[in-house]
């Protein structure tokens, strides 16, 4: 499925934003989806499928509900940090691709960077919001 939507996402020259609002939901969180580290409900299957001019099949394929992580090697014993490498599983390779789409080919910097760690008030349960900014630095071409 990664495959086929991959090429038609390039066939048809759309960034993962494009895709995202013919789904109707977040890019981050389409494109995780379109990546295998999450699925789809139908309606939002069915469009983003419509949308790269895809089959039933590759909609029925974004309803699954995926393994996710499992390209990880191992697992941290602290719930912490256990999240944050959850985290990494399941948005990594989307992260990966929104910073190549948006910047060209390179990575976010983990030495000239900075991070915010904030509580958010919620009625429904307190919340963590982390804020990572960090120097886009792209690959050297010799």
């Amino acid at each position: 499925m990664i495959h086929h939507i991959l090429e038609a996402k390039k066939a048809k020259k759309a960034s993962w934003a494009d895709i995202a609002k013919a789904s109707g939901l977040s890019e981050v969180f389409t494109t995780s989806s379109c990546l295998g580290e999450n699925s789809l409900d139908a309606e939002a299957a069915g469009k983003v499928a419509t949308f790269l001019d895809l089959g039933e099949d590759i909609a029925e394929a974004l309803m699954e509900y995926p393994m996710k992580g499992e390209k990880a090697p191992t697992v941290a014993k602290d719930p912490t940090i256990y999240r944050f490498q959850e985290i990494i599983y399941v948005y990594g390779e989307t992260l990966k691709e929104l910073i190549d789409e948006k910047f060209g080919p390179g990575i976010m910097s983990a030495i000239d960077f900075t991070m915010d760690v904030d509580r958010v008030e919620d009625p429904k349960g307190d919340r963590v919001k982390i804020v990572m900014n960090g120097k886009f630095l792209g690959y050297k071409k010799w």
